[in-house]
């Protein structure tokens, strides 16, 4: 087997198990150690990989919840195989079910993305890229064929498709073309790097003598998209030589967890306003100064923009129903943002 495969295929079960147990750790697959070996086996047989659309995947092993979970220890019976095999596993499509049949037709494309950055203590930009996926969401009659164009592709790079999509329309022109799973699915990832600019600025200052340590914190819109920015986070962990912290803000609310970190949750930025946080921090007594200052880590949540530049051109289909109900989105998060001081 291709050394490729093998990374491609272990790829798929992170995937399909996070899809499935709605995370992946040691306590979840403890947890669902059945599913988890129920999945494995179809996806893999004599060392081969199997069965790995997650679509298909739902059809034959339901996905674990709360009435299975009481049947199984009220029957004895964990088994959750179906007893029937989907008939799409013997189609030259395996990532579609057979001949689905809807009475609204509707296919929608969402641009989801994740900003990572990294800002020095003199505030200048070391690393901002963009790591996104274009989810669709289809639930259309019979066996569609799409195709989905950019306005401006030459942008992406790092790009990794789903099963579905023909390579050599990508190759030549640019384009996605596919016969989409039923239902939601991943289309496609990508990356897009050496991005010039963040939509929001933090800035810290930290000063320390006599045994305490002074924190100023500013945060504030640096590039105005035209769409309101939410869910801003701020959080920092607190160095072991900290004995005790009194920080207070002026927008949103301040919280010192257990393990010694710090959350701030603004929310919103308001309009008549900088938020700012402040205090002061009270070091061990034979320290006089702090030697190891923190890294903030920022959160945030953009709808209808995606901050990579991406533009969705269209998206046709060649056996279009009747009646066929389109929509697009984007959603642009914070990633790995770190600013540091």
């Amino acid at each position: 087997m291709p050394p490729l495969m093998g990374i491609e295929f272990l790829c798929r079960v992170s995937d399909v198990l996070s899809d499935y147990l709605g995370g992946l750790n040691e306590d979840v697959i403890k947890d669902n150690f059945v599913i988890v070996y129920e999945l494995l086996d179809e996806m893999i047989d004599n060392g081969f990989p199997l069965t790995t659309e997650p679509n298909i995947l739902r059809e034959m092993i339901a996905p674990p919840n709360i009435v299975s979970k009481v049947l199984s220890v009220v029957t004895g019976n964990s088994s959750n195989v179906s007893d029937t095999l989907p008939g799409a596993t013997g189609s030259c499509i395996p990532w579609r079910a057979a001949d689905p049949k809807y009475a609204n037709n509707e296919v929608y494309v969402d641009l989801v993305e994740e900003m990572d950055a990294v800002i020095n203590r003199d505030g200048a930009l070391v690393k901002c890229e963009v790591y996104g996926e274009v989810r669709v969401n289809s639930h259309l009659s019979g066996l569609p064929d799409l195709t989905l164009s950019f306005a401006n592709p030459s942008i992406l790079d790092d790009v990794r498709f789903h099963p579905c999509v023909r390579f050599r329309p990508w190759e030549s022109h640019q384009i996605l073309s596919f016969v989409p799973p039923d239902g939601e699915f991943k289309l496609m990832s990508y990356r897009v790097k050496k991005l010039k600019s963040t939509p929001i600025y933090v800035k810290p200052q930290l000063s320390s003598d006599a045994g305490k340590c002074r924190v100023n914190v500013l945060v504030g819109i640096r590039n105005d998209h035209g769409k309101t920015i939410d869910s801003i986070t701020l959080q920092f962990q607190l160095p072991p030589c900290i004995l005790s912290a009194d920080l207070t803000s002026n927008t949103g609310t301040v919280n010192i967890l257990g393990n010694k970190t710090c959350s701030w949750s603004i929310g919103r930025i308001p309009k008549d306003k900088t938020p700012s946080l402040s205090g002061t921090l009270v070091l061990e007594s034979e320290l006089e100064r702090l030697h190891v200052f923190p890294t903030f880590r920022v959160g945030f949540k953009i709808m209808g923009v995606a901050l990579s530049g991406l533009q969705i051109d269209k998206l046709d289909l060649k056996t279009a129903p009747s009646r066929l109900y389109k929509g697009f989105r984007a959603l642009t998060r914070a990633g790995e943002f770190e600013v540091r001081s």
